[in-house]
């Protein structure tokens, strides 16, 4: 067992656990954060993908120990229920979502492209997730949603 200190959502905190779990183990089994979802485990799908100091990162192909030190905020720290995170609001508000299986995910990579890239055209936006896959949707509706959230969260 190895030792990991680290800083999820807000909270720090020491966590053992093997050297060989990846982050999305760590949050799902060991942290019960369910929402960051596993899809491929091979970092195509993207429904693993959280912030690590503020950047996103797909957890199912980085180990726990190697965010050792690092602030983790997943979809459960962004916002609440009663309080939406821009970007989760404007998912909802344009129906960027239809199952919500990869949603977690796509709203993670989403507010890191809005911090990322000053310009956000339809292509800037469809080439910036790219490596996040939606099965039900034609993205239509999730690169409204990424262009409606970026224009409040750039106020």
């Amino acid at each position: 067992m190895t030792a990991t200190r680290l800083t999820v959502n807000g909270k720090a905190m020491t966590v053992e656990c093997p050297p060989s779990t990846t982050l999305v183990e760590l949050l799902r089994e060991k942290l019960l954060l369910t929402g960051t979802h596993v899809g491929c485990d091979t970092s195509q799908c993207g429904a693993c993908t959280v912030h690590v100091d503020g950047r996103a990162v797909k957890s199912c192909t980085i180990l726990a120990v190697q965010v050792d030190g690092a602030e983790v905020t997943t979809i459960e720290g962004i916002g609440e229920a009663d309080n939406l995170h821009p970007m989760q609001s404007a998912f909802r508000e344009c129906h960027g979502l239809q199952c919500g299986f990869c949603t977690p995910g796509m709203i993670m990579a989403s507010i890191d492209l809005v911090n990322r890239e000053a310009d956000l055209n339809e292509g800037t936006i469809r080439a910036g997730l790219e490596g996040n896959i939606c099965r039900c949707t034609g993205y239509h509706n999730i690169v409204k949603a990424v262009k409606r959230a970026a224009a409040s969260m750039k106020e």
